[in-house]
């Protein structure tokens, strides 16, 4: 059994930075490839970002390349999303994912991934 744990949400204002972390149990996190997905009120739950088992390749949506940043640390199985400069439209449910790895391969649809956390809400006021 797969445990993930989120951390970090909170209320911020626009162009906070902030960081979430995902704890992770149970697994040989190092095997995982590991995602953020996020899920905004009366919208589906969207891809943000993943990260390769080993961290050295991660993939982002558009809207937030450039602003949030994924990273892992392995030998603490927990993975991390820096999120810099916040907008209002990146206030929801922050999710994290993790699949066995995929190697070079990256999933964007929530099926693909077999183990979720609880969630932790962000909000951004503007």
């Amino acid at each position: 059994q797969v445990q993930l744990v989120e951390s970090g949400g909170g209320l911020v204002q626009a162009g906070d930075s902030l960081r979430l972390s995902c704890a992770a149990s149970g697994h040989t996190f190092s095997t995982y490839t590991m995602a953020w997905f996020r899920q905004a009120p009366g919208k589906e739950r969207e891809f943000v970002g993943s990260i390769s088992s080993s961290g050295r390749s991660s993939y982002y949506e558009d809207s937030v390349k450039g602003r949030f940043t994924i990273s892992r640390d392995n030998a603490e199985s927990t993975v991390y999303l820096q999120m810099n400069t916040l907008r209002s439209e990146d206030t929801a449910v922050y999710y994290c994912a993790a699949r066995p790895s995929s190697g070079a391969l990256v999933y964007t649809a929530t099926n693909k991934y077999d183990y979720w956390g609880q969630g932790t809400q962000v909000t951004v006021s503007s």
